[in-house]
């Protein structure tokens, strides 16, 4: 019986109405800016997004917190009075304790509801690499397929789901400490831009360096060039951190190169966006590796 309900937080970064249509939970996590806390809600309820990247812009720097066991908890529980069980996938474990948090909620839960079934999964994704995750889960389950189908097709489909992306500004990796600080004053000086991904591990780790914006986005549409599976069946999409001009260029390169079945792009949610910043562009698709 096809009676499961499948849980995620809000760094999937899709778009609400998209998020709606796939009839998903969505768990928000929370940002800090200028001492106030907004909950990144995909529908900007609490905070616009193009508001955060200005206030970013100008100079405010952002914190981040993960969702924590109780709100995992009653969350599941909502569901799980409704005689749901539940397919919680969550933000990349490498990268937040959201993903903790879930199966910790689901351990005490599964003592009161011996009867239901809470299954959790690491997605090892971040942004709408964890959203494009979510869609094909969803895609599976409205096949017919059961919870421990699903899970076993996330599990797969995940060592395949490729995030590749750019940043404008050295500064906010720094902070994040991805990279020294030497190293983003040199970058800046030199206009270089840093091509990165996030690994097996679901960790971010740097793959390449070009010169100037446009090489930059040009090497994401040439990374999946190289490494997609039949992109004619893909939907592939792009995240950005307030440049849709940029995302849209992405787009573009992507449709001369090669046909696909449809192209879905969204801003990155303040809670990635607090690490990333103003500028950033990532690209994912389905590769015969991550």
């Amino acid at each position: 019986m096809n009676n499961y309900v499948i849980i995620t937080d809000s760094c999937c970064d899709l778009p609400a109405e998209l998020a709606d249509e796939l009839e998903l939970i969505v768990i928000p996590l929370s940002v800090l800016l200028k001492g106030k806390e907004y909950k990144n809600y995909l529908d900007e309820r609490e905070i616009k997004f193009s508001d955060f990247y200005k206030e970013i812009r100008a100079g405010y720097q952002a914190t981040t917190s993960a969702v924590n066991s109780d709100t995992f908890m009653n969350v599941f529980e909502s569901a799980l009075v409704q005689g749901k069980d539940i397919l919680s996938i969550s933000f990349s474990s490498a990268l937040s304790a959201t993903y903790h948090f879930s199966t910790v909620a689901a351990s005490e839960l599964a003592e009161k509801y011996p009867e239901r079934r809470i299954v959790t999964v690491d997605s090892l994704c971040a942004s709408l690499g964890q959203g494009l995750l979510l869609k094909l889960a969803v895609d599976q389950k409205r096949l017919g397929r059961s919870l421990d189908e699903v899970r076993a097709f996330v599990e797969e489909t995940k060592k395949h789901l490729c995030h590749w992306f750019t940043v404008d500004d050295l500064g906010h990796l720094r902070r994040g400490g991805r990279i020294s600080r030497a190293t983003a004053v040199l970058g800046a000086m030199l206009h270089i831009k840093p091509i990165l991904h996030c690994d097996a591990e679901g960790k971010l780790t740097a793959f390449s360096k070009t010169r100037g914006r446009r090489r930059a986005l040009e090497e994401l549409v040439n990374r999946m060039q190289e490494t997609a599976i039949d992109p004619k069946s893909q939907t592939v999409f792009i995240s950005h951190g307030d440049c849709i001009e940029d995302a849209e260029i992405v787009a573009d390169m992507v449709r001369s190169r090669m046909e696909v079945k449809d192209i879905v792009i969204n801003n990155v949610g303040p809670v990635i966006g607090a690490h990333s910043g103003p500028g950033t562009v990532a690209l994912f698709f389905l590769g015969t590796e991550r």
